[in-house]
């Protein structure tokens, strides 16, 4: 199995383009510090068999940017596309959209997700000129039967209940956002995928701990770090969000775990945008470190 990481920002990506904070005018006059919308492709192994893990609005150059996510030799073009969906945000979603020219887009995603983008965004309605949208379940994590991808076996986690802001008025429900979970049966190994996460819980650790490979929510280094930027009123997890550091944040959990373990979903207000930062040693001695753009991950 391999994980492709295809950006690692957050809404917004870096820079972003309404904003001028230390970390995107840092971004500005370092290109090499640029990060696009935060989201993954998966190879299951066979010839050709990978998908998305979201899809992003930068997905066209995320595709292209590695040349085996580009048509095959003799293929004038890339006839269907996998995209697995771990929430119904539009820095998750508004890719789909430029995934029009595919023949089908296969999308898996829970039952919440689905309405959400099937009638507050009606993509099935707004992309059936141009393409097929064929949607299938996700199931939850201890459901009889996993869903099958590209060879590979994907269950989602349900994390929390927040809800996108145009669907803020839709019923509660577990799922709204979720951690991707992915195994490979021929190999055994785990992969977990979480760019957003809102409260750590039992489930979330015993998957952690099964896990080979873990992809976490990096999007505030602290608790404060939204008021204390401007960006909100609101704290990280007020926002959805759980902070890295500090005693309710992840940093201490995942430096538990013996899997391989980096933050993604990074705003533009986190220090760790800056590869120079001193946090970064700090994660580091922890055995963590932050996803670059474009690295490969084989399990």
């Amino acid at each position: 199995m391999l994980l492709r990481v295809l950006g690692t920002a957050a809404g917004g990506g870096l820079p972003q383009w309404n904003c001028a904070c230390p970390g995107c005018a840092g971004a500005r006059r370092h290109p090499s510090r640029r990060r696009l919308h935060d989201g993954l492709a998966v190879h299951g192994g066979g010839t050709g068999d990978w998908f998305l893990a979201n899809a992003t609005p930068d997905v066209a150059e995320q595709l292209e940017s590695h040349p085996a996510l580009r048509p095959n030799a003799g293929q004038s073009r890339t006839p269907v596309v996998r995209v697995v969906l771990t929430d119904a945000e539009l820095d998750h979603t508004l890719g789909l959209l430029r995934l029009r020219e595919a023949a089908r887009i296969d999308v898996w995603c829970t039952e919440p997700v689905h309405r959400a983008l099937t009638t507050r965004l009606p993509l099935t309605d707004i992309l059936s000129p141009y393409t097929t949208l064929a949607w299938h379940d996700l199931p939850l994590v201890g459901a009889d039967r996993p869903a099958e991808v590209a060879g590979l076996e994907m269950s989602a986690l349900p994390l929390s209940d927040k809800r996108p802001r145009y669907a803020t008025d839709e019923p509660s429900h577990p799922a709204w956002s979720t951690a991707l979970t992915v195994r490979d049966p021929g190999s055994g190994t785990r992969a977990l995928y979480a760019p957003a996460l809102a409260a750590w819980s039992d489930a979330l650790d015993e998957q952690i701990t099964a896990a080979d490979c873990v992809l976490l929510d990096g999007t505030f280094l602290d608790e404060d770090e939204p008021s204390r930027s401007g960006v909100s009123q609101r704290t990280a997890s007020g926002m959805g969000h759980l902070p890295i550091r500090g005693a309710e944040g992840t940093a201490r959990h995942l430096a538990r775990t013996e899997a391989l373990a980096y933050y993604t979903h990074l705003n533009n207000t986190n220090p760790l945008v800056d590869p120079s930062a001193p946090e970064h040693e700090r994660l580091a001695d922890l055995g963590l470190r932050v996803a670059e753009e474009r690295m490969v991950v084989s399990l």
